[in-house]
């Protein structure tokens, strides 16, 4: 590679203390993530030493409440810290960014009781967390789920199967959306279930093309059985918990696709500057310019769409239509901006030599986690033209 090494991303953050994070994150990606990434991801090994390491640092409750062991930043310094990690490894960054996502629940909807005995634990204890709405017979359609969960006395029982869990059979927790009522949303309610419940289990975990790393899995509730005071909100209110929860969890995506565009990008012009034909770095090819600057274009235009996004959240103002936005248009960017990497790099970056190829494998997920393209496509015409007519 070239000896032009890549610069750090110019960010503009709000405190001192932001700026010590982000340098934080970058000395720990630098030493514990960013050597291995390649290796452990084709071997599919889960670093969970370097979630532990995360959640000793404070970096795996950043946006919650210091008062429960959180870290009291805005999101825009969260979702920063994101890019940064999955730039490194996205195994990484969408896993900071799914538990962030199990953890918005009882955060955001919980009893202060609920708090205070589950979410230190949950944000600086060491636990990992996974999200669990989505079933083999519904994914977009979520308000079909059909998992149920019956009141028994002053307990709940859990009975039916989760499907595309990330870190299903490994977390210590998950957020739960359980029917307890009606058809449709509004007989939906949440739970917070314990990694070792009895009678939960999980099966082998899917074999991907990308992110081989992260555990995705199907996760079975046989009869689950758990108190009463981990029902989470108002029976029926689960839905509505879970719609806001994918509100914040799709700036994470947004942040975690141009992570991975920036890191392709970052290699793109290393190679380009120090691979030479016909006499001269191909960089100085304009066919080949003009590719770089429209990688760079798509990663600075979506950089921007999310931070906008996120100070919106930030001053508590709607961002629904502005998260679906970034969700989609950073992920296509990424898919985009990663496809153009392994072009630049030519038959080297479609070796395993090369990390672009790996990269282009793990941009593609990114276009279908936590509602799809298509589906934020739908949320921004509502917002733009109102509901569907029927």
């Amino acid at each position: 590679m070239s000896d032009r090494a890549p610069q750090p991303v110019e960010r503009r953050l709000p405190t001192e203390e932001s700026r010590q994070l982000v340098e934080l994150v970058r000395d720990i990606v630098s030493k514990e993530i960013a050597p291995r990434a390649a290796e452990e991801e084709e071997a599919g090994f889960f670093p969970r030493p370097v979630f532990t390491l995360l959640s000793e640092s404070g970096l795996l409750g950043l946006p919650y409440d210091s008062a429960y062991g959180g870290g009291d930043q805005p999101y825009q310094v969260y979702l920063q810290v994101l890019e940064e990690l999955a730039a490194a490894r996205l195994t990484v960054g969408l896993g900071v960014s799914v538990h962030s996502l199990a953890c918005h629940a009882l955060a955001g909807y919980g009893t202060d009781e609920q708090r205070a005995a589950h979410l230190p634990a949950m944000l600086s204890g060491g636990l990992l967390g996974a999200y669990c709405l989505s079933e083999p017979s519904s994914g977009s359609d979520a308000a079909s789920l059909r998992t149920k969960a019956v009141r028994d006395g002053e307990d709940w029982v859990l009975t039916g199967t989760k499907a595309w869990i990330t870190h299903g059979g490994i977390a210590d927790f998950y957020t739960v959306l359980a029917r307890t009522g009606e058809d449709g949303p509004r007989g939906i309610t949440a739970f917070l279930v314990p990694g070792d419940a009895e009678g939960l289990g999980a099966a082998p975990p899917e074999r991907k093309m990308g992110m081989k790393g992260s555990p995705t899995a199907q996760l079975h509730f046989e009869g689950v059985r758990i108190p009463g005071d981990r029902r989470i909100g108002d029976e029926g209110q689960g839905f509505a918990i879970a719609l806001s929860a994918l509100d914040s969890g799709r700036l994470g995506i947004a942040a975690c696709a141009i992570g991975v565009a920036q890191a392709a990008l970052d290699q793109a012009i290393g190679y380009a500057t120090d691979r030479h034909q016909f006499g001269r770095p191909i960089a100085d090819f304009q066919g080949l310019r003009f590719m770089l600057a429209d990688m760079a274009t798509r990663i600075e235009a979506g950089r921007a769409l999310y931070l906008e996004a996120a100070r919106l959240r930030d001053t508590g103002l709607p961002f629904s239509r502005q998260a679906a936005m970034a969700k989609l248009f950073c992920t296509d960017a990424a898919m985009q901006v990663t496809t153009d990497a392994v072009q630049v790099l030519g038959g080297y970056g479609y070796t395993l030599d090369f990390p672009v190829e790996r990269l282009m494998r793990e941009a593609k997920v990114l276009q279908i986690v936590e509602g799809t393209n298509q589906i934020q496509r739908m949320v921004i015409a509502r917002h733009l033209a109102g509901p569907e007519t029927r």
